[in-house]
């Protein structure tokens, strides 16, 4: 490691580095609500989000589902008309972005049927968006477990189309009363933890994004025969 790669890595990854000099500010991150309901706290959560994000030097753009109205994906449909406008107008902000953060709902443990619709819609578009993509999931939930069954589910299609999906995931449990009036988290550690991951994220990102990597190839799935097409992680 040369004495510089120190300016671009923090010594430990699961602190972000706090010199000022630092910035984020090639990265564009499209953080998305997965939730349009007036007063979601998943909405609420993902603002805060975007917020971190851009308090980090990077580029927040911030959406909902609401802002990208589809119907539910029928082939039929798709083959008569094809993609609707706004399942094309979520590629291209997913294709604008080096990386996305997904703040989804739990319902009925498991992934919300409209969030899961947009994610079939946008697998449609050729190149298909989500594969590469640097992916963090958060979730919000008055349960005890804060969504995060919700968020297990839905990594599921995400990395089966390519999709990079960080390991870590933030869950805010209680979540009707974990936010205080200006929009923060009320308790400090949960408040550190997600700076701290949000942090991590963006650096794995940037590395990502702008520095040489090894050549990975991704099988749709283990079946794949050895011989098969294969996706090249790096490009020549």
């Amino acid at each position: 490691m040369n004495p510089t790669d120190t300016d671009h890595f923090p010594a430990d990854p699961a602190r972000p580095h706090e010199d000022a000099a630092f910035s984020h500010s090639s990265l564009r991150v499209l953080v998305l609500s997965g939730s349009s309901r007036t007063g979601s706290v998943n909405a609420r959560l993902a603002s805060l989000a975007a917020a971190q994000v851009a308090r980090a030097g990077a580029v927040a753009d911030a959406a909902t589902l609401a802002d990208f109205p589809m119907p539910l994906y029928d082939g039929d449909a798709e083959a008569d008309e094809g993609v609707p406008k706004g399942a094309l107008d979520l590629c291209e902000r997913i294709e604008a972005a080096q990386a996305l953060v997904i703040a989804s709902p739990e319902y009925n443990a498991s992934v919300p049927g409209a969030l899961k619709n947009a994610v079939d819609w946008v697998s449609r578009r050729r190149p298909q968006p989500f594969k590469d993509k640097q992916t963090l999931l958060v979730s919000a939930s008055p349960s005890m477990v804060g969504g995060n069954r919700g968020l297990w589910a839905l990594r599921v299609p995400l990395e089966h189309l390519g999709a990079r999906v960080y390991p870590d995931m933030f869950s805010l449990a209680n979540a009707h009363q974990a936010f205080s009036e200006n929009g923060a988290l009320a308790d400090r550690g949960l408040a550190e933890r997600l700076t701290s991951t949000i942090g991590a994220f963006l650096a794995l990102t940037e590395a990502d994004t702008r520095y040489l990597h090894l050549r990975h190839c991704w099988y749709e799935f283990l079946g794949d025969r050895t011989d098969a097409p294969v996706t090249a992680r790096a490009e020549d």
